[in-house]
């Protein structure tokens, strides 16, 4: 058995996981060897008893190879693990990272630049619109964006970094082949087919459950540099999802919401309790080039795109750097309500900042 064979069956096993699955592979030298081991071998590794060596020593029983295999190549789904050029580096540093992801789309070295965008399903209008506007900010800039696909928050993240023609990785809590949720395929096929990769550390027939989701959590968080929190009430699977981000010595950042509203009480508190608030996706960016040593390496459309007779003269008159509105107004003689409207496209474009007072300034 090859070595992507072996390390796609033992990902299969029933009763093993990550790190039982690590440790037989750092005794045995690599999957290929526990397949070869005996059941008295088997059983001098940490954690495997009797009833684990069995299924391993009769893994044919309950691993259906061929059929995974002849499964992904209809589906187009490839496999990365550990050893590929593309793996996420900050996976390395969980102990119980998985040991192989299952790809649908394309995962690329600059995906290792990446923010969780995380939430709540049931999420208001407020919620939903700071999604959108941050992950394709986000994304604009050359940020991937990392979401778990859920309805709600995740949903609307994928869909910002996606309208912003960026990146974005969606981590599922199920088996590729079963999607969740199903109306989100249309979604997935956008993000595939040019936009990023669905991603999954299960079996593709795998359906997802309560046991599921946490284990995508984990990768969410652990891929990322840092996890945003948009809206959240005080008991939310996002502030688990937080929580194991903090303890995995990620940054977290929060949107604050209204104060009497429960669906913003999650992210008040975590504010509270020294999350970083964010009004703006700048303030994320700002903060990833002080913490990496090699700034994001920008695509193009992170450059001030071909502009339009009218965003030009908004562009020309932001020259001086801070610049009030009704100064832009009457630099460039439009009337104050298309001014107002076109720095607000300008600004989801990230080519301009609002400023306090009224004041705006270049980006780019």
């Amino acid at each position: 058995m090859i070595e992507t064979d072996a390390l796609l069956a033992l990902n299969m096993l029933p009763q093993t996981g990550p790190v039982r699955a690590r440790r037989l592979m750092e005794a045995f030298g690599g999957a290929a060897g526990v397949f070869k081991a005996t059941a008295e071998q088997l059983q001098r590794v940490k954690g495997i008893g009797p009833e684990t060596a069995v299924i391993i020593l009769d893994w044919e029983s309950t691993v259906d190879l061929t059929g995974e295999r002849s499964r992904m190549s209809e589906m187009g789904i490839t496999l990365l693990t550990a050893d590929d050029e593309t793996w996420p580096e900050n996976l390395r540093q969980l102990h119980d990272a998985p040991l192989l992801l299952y790809v649908w789309g394309r995962v690329e070295p600059r995906d290792r630049m990446a923010i969780g965008v995380v939430g709540s399903r049931k999420a208001t209008a407020y919620g939903l619109n700071c999604a959108k506007k941050f992950a394709f900010q986000l994304a604009h800039s050359g940020v991937t964006v990392l979401s778990g696909l859920a309805r709600g928050i995740d949903t609307a993240a994928h869909e910002g970094a996606v309208a912003a023609k960026g990146r974005t990785i969606a981590v599922i809590g199920s088996g590729i082949a079963k999607l969740y949720p199903p109306e989100n395929r249309a979604l997935c096929e956008r993000i595939a087919n040019g936009h990023g990769a669905i991603v999954s550390e299960f079996p593709l027939l795998t359906e997802p459950d309560k046991q599921t989701f946490p284990q995508r959590n984990r990768i969410v968080s652990g891929w990322s540099h840092g996890i945003l929190v948009v809206e959240a009430p005080s008991w939310s699977g996002a502030l688990i999802t937080a929580n194991n981000a903090a303890d995995q010595g990620r940054t977290i950042y929060a949107i604050p919401g209204p104060i009497d509203r429960p669906s913003s009480m999650g992210c008040n508190k975590l504010i509270q309790n020294g999350a970083r608030l964010v009004l703006d996706a700048a303030d994320i960016i700002d903060d990833l080039n002080v913490l990496l040593p090699v700034q994001p390496e920008l695509p193009a459309a992170a450059a001030p795109p071909n502009l339009s007779e009218t965003e030009q003269k908004l562009w020309d008159a932001l020259v001086e750097g801070e610049t009030a509105l009704d100064t832009i107004i009457g630099t460039t003689g439009l009337p104050a309500a298309t001014v107002s409207a076109q720095l607000m496209r300008m600004e989801l474009k990230r080519l301009v900042k609002q400023l306090p007072g009224r004041r705006y300034v270049r980006i780019s």
